[in-house]
């Protein structure tokens, strides 16, 4: 299912990430492709309970307002992070399940897309399989499995796809890229190393 692609667009983001701007909605974000060290999203704003950039923020909201004119409600568990709140997550995982397992789990400080203010965790307002890959069976994570796209934003982590992303599934986390990215992303079924014609980047 995740298999390449050759007729997918090259895409400027294919280029080394500091090559690319820091604020780019493209930008990749993995084990191989840190954020620049002193990078802070400038244009965070409040979407409903936690931040994300102005134009995430505005596609999120359209997005939870229409799936709940589809009688599904979205919440949000996770925006954007600092560099320190990162620390501390991948740290609290190091402890509990050693490096290993934290890395296939949580970003090392400065590796993660939540930095960039362009993903977002969501979940069920009841908590119902809260960060559990049984969060893709319920309401919220069945609506924005088939329509999240349209809004922009892609499931960053698929199943199966643990070798060329580094984590394991996570039916949770969105990443906002744009409409054009993710619905060709969507359309695709490849991961956007993938459609981006980047390298796999399973490990440090």
């Amino acid at each position: 299912m995740f298999a390449h692609l050759s007729n997918e667009p090259a895409v400027d983001a294919a280029a080394a990430p500091e090559a690319e701007p820091p604020d780019s909605f493209t930008l990749v974000i993995n084990k191989h492709r840190p954020l620049a060290a002193d990078y802070v999203p400038a244009d965070l704003v409040d979407a409903g309970g936690l931040l994300l950039r102005a134009e995430a923020a505005e596609a999120y909201a359209r997005m939870v307002a229409d799936a709940s004119a589809d009688g599904v409600a979205v919440s949000p568990v996770s925006g954007y992070r600092s560099r320190e709140e990162q620390s501390r997550l991948h740290t609290s995982y190091t402890e509990r399940y050693g490096q290993e397992g934290a890395d296939s789990l949580s970003a090392r400080p400065g590796y993660s897309e939540h930095e960039t203010g362009l993903a977002v965790d969501i979940g069920n307002p009841d908590g119902l399989c809260a960060l559990e890959t049984c969060f893709e069976g319920t309401a919220a994570g069945s609506w924005t499995a088939a329509n999240a796209h349209r809004y922009g934003f892609l499931l960053r982590y698929p199943a199966g796809a643990e070798h060329i992303t580094g984590y394991a599934y996570e039916p949770w986390h969105l990443r906002y890229v744009g409409p054009d990215v993710a619905g060709g992303v969507y359309d695709s079924g490849v991961t956007l190393e993938e459609f981006l014609g980047l390298p796999a980047a399973p490990n440090y």
